[in-house]
């Protein structure tokens, strides 16, 4: 697929953000929501008609150049009906709490804000710290005093693990060649660990984050940005000795297959493949393995303007019970106009946003278009894997989206009939 050039955002060159377009968007160029669309959907004093918005997001994507901005409409970071006004106070106020969730952890943690970060372990298991000689300065690096505070030595003891995933995390981007760069996504994952008490930090997470961090300059913002792409995901990341946390969405996947297309679901019964483990990781990191770094930001922008809830916002910040479910309830028709196509369907059925999630219906897309393979040359549950594992970087982003669509109203219409 090819490629665009590299671009650099901020007149101070403070920031180089590595967005290319995709062949498809560039043939697609007038369906793109671009920078005077965006800015025109918006009245004087910053009221955005988001219906419009997200008619064109989901005809052909974002232009690269106010991804990050759309994203945090999409996240529901902000809502449509806010002024500039308002959202300039909101920004403030999360950049502020941002300030002291960090000076918190770099209290605890010095080299947090350093522009470095570790991958050595800093503390044992009963909050001793751990002092690595080959540093020359171990004030920086390392915790200061015994730790005896419980929370405070788990969230130490997975520090490492963060920065052994950063290194990991889009190294083939240039953006990351910047040991600053690395360090800012290090600093975001390390305190929304810090914040999250009950889930913390779990492997994948970095694969989230990263975009934000590419898309946003400001540090709390991408945090935010992060924070609210986990209201929607961190149920993912949920993981106990006797479940996973995609297990819901895998049980929804099953049903759908089994629904739509009986003969590969019992095909892969057969083959001991029924609870569709296999499918883990595309639900755990929406697809940032099966697609291209540019094409998996093509389609989250894709699945979120087709998800999207009006309610979002102001849901997220009261930290309802019906956010808790999953559920964003959709008290008029005329917040019904402003939800993307899928959500559109999931209000009208009453449908659990967690569960019958539109990244079910994308597995279900994927393993239609490999149906055929499965059916005829898998013998057994390694050559399923293998035969998914081939599909990366050669995906549709748009073409799975629709697919994904089409399947999702097949197995509305046919689970009504039985």
């Amino acid at each position: 697929m090819k490629r665009g050039p590299f671009l650099s955002f901020g007149s101070n060159m403070k920031v180089s953000v590595l967005c290319f377009i995709t062949e498809t968007q560039l043939m697609e160029a007038g369906k793109t929501l671009s920078p005077r669309r965006w800015h025109a959907a918006f009245s004087e004093d910053g009221h955005l008609d988001f219906a419009k918005v997200l008619r064109r997001i989901q005809r052909g994507g974002i232009h690269p150049a106010i991804k990050g901005l759309v994203w945090e409409f999409l996240l529901g970071c902000y809502d449509p009906n806010s002024t500039f006004e308002d959202r300039n106070q909101i920004r403030q106020r999360r950049r502020d709490q941002y300030t002291i969730w960090k000076a918190e952890c770099t209290n605890l943690v010095p080299v947090i804000g350093s522009g470095k970060f570790v991958t050595t372990s800093i503390i044992t298991e009963d909050g001793q710290p751990i002092i690595d000689p080959s540093t020359s300065n171990a004030q920086e690096w390392h915790v200061n005093n015994a730790v005896s505070d419980k929370k405070a030595i788990q969230w130490m003891l997975v520090l490492h693990q963060i920065g052994l995933d950063v290194v990991r995390t889009d190294r083939t981007l240039v953006f990351y060649e910047s040991e600053t760069n690395q360090a800012k996504l290090w600093d975001i994952l390390a305190v929304y660990a810090w914040v999250d008490n009950d889930i913390g930090y779990v492997q994948g997470m970095n694969d989230i984050c990263s975009p934000m961090v590419i898309l946003l300059e400001n540090e709390a913002d991408a945090f935010w940005c992060f924070d609210r792409a986990m209201q929607r995901l961190r149920e993912n990341f949920r993981c106990s000795a006797t479940s996973i946390g995609v297990q819901a969405q895998l049980s929804t996947l099953s049903q759908v297959i089994k629904t739509v297309d009986p003969k590969l679901h019992q095909h892969l019964e057969e083959l001991d493949g029924g609870e569709y483990l296999f499918a883990f990781r595309m639900l755990m990191v929406l697809f940032r393995r099966e697609f291209t770094f540019v094409d998996a930001l093509y389609l989250w922008e894709l699945m979120w303007a087709m998800e999207y809830n009006p309610n979002a916002f102001s849901l997220y910040e009261e930290s309802s019970a019906a956010t808790e479910k999953g559920v964003l309830t959709v008290s008029s028709d005329e917040l019904l106009k402003q939800c993307g196509k899928f959500e559109k369907k999931n209000v009208k059925t009453g449908s659990s946003t967690q569960q019958s999630a539109l990244a079910v219906f994308l597995v279900a897309s994927v393993l239609e278009t490999k149906n055929k393979r499965i059916l005829k040359e898998a013998k057994g549950l390694d050559d399923v894997v293998q035969i998914l594992a081939e599909i990366t970087g050669d995906l549709d982003a748009r073409k799975v989206c629709n697919e994904a669509l089409k399947i999702h109203s097949k197995y509305l219409s046919k689970a009504k009939t039985q």
